[in-house]
Parts: C-alpha cells; structure tokens; sequence
C-alpha cells in the first residue's frame, strides 16, 4: 500500500466527527490508498475564555484554522477538514478551498428550558419561538449574526457570549439558571448524533431532562457564510490531493459556498462579522439572501442568477447592502 495520506482536523468532538466521516468516505472511494488523520490544537480551542462577540477584539482571523494550514504549508498533512463557517476567505499564498461536501441542514436551533420541569420556573411550552421568551430573557451564543438578528426580532432580549463544545452548551444552558436559551446550529447536532423530535425534544447522548429545542426558520435566522458545509483545504497543485478533493466534491454545494464566500469577501470581514448568507439551488438557478448589520442598519438582499456567475452574485449582494469595499 502506498503512503499515507494525511487529513488534518481540529480535535473537537464535532470535528472528529466531521472528519472521521471524510475518513469513511475517502476509504470508500479509494480503497487502496491509506487515509489517517492528523489532529492539531489551534488557537481558538486553546483560548476557550474569549469572547468572539467583542467588536474590539483584534484575534479573531484564523483562530480554528492557522495551525492546519501551517501543517499543510510544511506538507505534514495532505488536506484539512474545516467547518466551513470557520474557514476565512483570505487564504494563505500556495493554499485554496479545493472542494466542499454535500450541504446538511443550515438552520439553526434554540435550545430552552420546559416550564412543565417542576425545578424550572422561567421555562417554555414545547415549540416555543423568539417572540415567546419573557421580557429581558438572556439568550446565549457567540455569533455577532445571531445576536443582532435575534434583537431585530426582540430589542429587549439580552444576549451573552457562550464558549465550549456543544455539550458543554447545553450543560450550561441546563446548570445556569441566569439563561434562558442558547442558539446552535442544527448541522453540528446532527453530526453529534443528536436529534429533534416533532414535539420540541432534543435526544442524544447526555442531554439533561427538562429542555427543549425549536428549529428557526431561515427566514428568521439567516446562517452564516458557509454553514452546515465542510471545506476541504489543500496545496495548489498538489495533483494526487486535488484527484482525492474532486471526488469528495459537491458540485452545487461549492457554486453556493462561492457566492456566499465572494459576499463575505467583499463585506470585508470574517467569520465573526454581523452579515450573513444563504445561496441555494431555484430552479437550475442560484440564488442569494444576504443581510447586513453593519454600523447598526439592517439591510437585506436576494440576487438570482446562473450558477456560472456565483462569484458576480455574491459581490452584487454585498454591494445591495452597502458594502463599503465593492462599490
């Protein structure tokens, strides 16, 4: 058997299983080549105390990505496996997104206390929405997206930063009385193994009784640039890795991702910005929602056109919203 190819992964539970499902897939289509992954710790597992939220905070770009790309850079890995949503649209010299997996559910979640558990006295029905919290709730989530579009839905809403792996969320969401909800994004749970029942349960491993979740509608909560898609990160030129990306590729994913990313670019921001975009599939078309809330002004924008003018369409939409670096 020929040598190794190695996947770099970050080492958190997500993560892992993000990445031992690549790890599957790329035993499956080559079975005669050797696939292991490689985990590295990068600077944003290591600084669980920072506060993403912060507009001030300066060590932001990179944070869940430098140490797989400086892996690949000194060619002790073959390619990375990111979240997508972690992936900046700057890369560095001699790197590129050289394909995408097939897209899974981009919502997001909210997670909140049942008022029928007998210790909870601030707690929801089953299937509780937005406008159902008491006034002044504190909803939790490190996402500038999530919390300047779930104050455009309730000003009166307070929300907190959150850090930690999902479970950890939810066990604060569960041991922390002063909140009454987190924000999650649904591809993570279902990677997670974890499930949302009709009736607003949430099942998995761990979960503590007396919560609930409801899906929001996208309509609602906009997610972010490249969410519920894994973006695979490798050399250019590197031939026999980017045979092995372009298997693993979805083409529909990646024309999505692409206009979704050029908006984010053209935004002039990261992942932590206050904007968010979805690009889908209309009809042999493809079109994109963007939103912006940027200097505190909620603007909004769809573009539809060829999935050949990905590119085009998500410039177009940043410069709808007042993007200050695409006019």
């Amino acid at each position: 058997m020929s040598q190794s190819i190695y996947i770099a992964t970050r080492g958190s539970a997500l993560a892992l299983a993000q990445s031992n499902m690549v790890l599957a897939q790329c035993r499956a289509h080559f079975s005669n080549r050797a696939f292991e992954l490689k985990i590295i710790k990068t600077t944003g597992d290591k600084l669980q105390t920072l506060n993403l939220t912060n507009p001030n905070q300066t060590v932001t770009k990179g944070l869940f990505t430098k140490e797989l790309e400086v892996a690949l850079i000194n060619k002790e890995a073959d390619f990375a496996v990111h979240s997508l949503k972690d992936l900046p649209t700057e890369l560095p010299e001699g790197l590129y997104l050289s394909a995408v997996s097939e897209r899974e559910d981009v919502r997001d979640v909210l997670l909140y206390r049942d008022r029928t558990s007998a210790r909870e006295k601030r707690g929801l029905a089953p299937n509780a929405q937005i406008t159902d919290f008491p006034a002044s709730a504190t909803i939790a989530t490190s996402s500038t997206r999530r919390q300047a579009q779930l104050l455009a839905i309730r000003p009166d809403l307070k929300t907190v930063p959150i850090r930690g792996n999902v479970g950890t969320r939810i066990k604060k969401l569960h041991e922390k009385p002063e909140l009454d909800g987190i924000i999650l994004a649904l591809a993570g749970l279902k990677r997670l193994g974890y499930k949302i029942t009709p009736e607003g349960k949430i099942e998995g491993k761990d979960v503590p009784e007396g919560l609930l979740a409801t899906i929001l509608p996208i309509d609602q909560m906009l997610p972010c640039v490249g969410q519920a898609a894994l973006g695979f990160e490798s050399r250019i030129g590197d031939k026999q890795t980017d045979a092995i990306c372009a298997r693993l590729n979805d083409l529909p994913t990646f024309h999505c991702v692409t206009a979704e990313r050029a908006f984010l670019q053209a935004m002039g921001g990261g992942c932590l910005s206050p904007v968010a975009a979805h690009a889908q599939v209309i009809q042999n078309q493809l079109r994109i929602s963007a939103v912006s809330f940027r200097d505190g002004k909620l603007r909004r924008t769809e573009n539809i056109g060829p999935f050949d003018s990905a590119f085009e369409l998500g410039r177009a939409a940043a410069r709808a919203v007042g993007s200050p670096h695409c006019q």
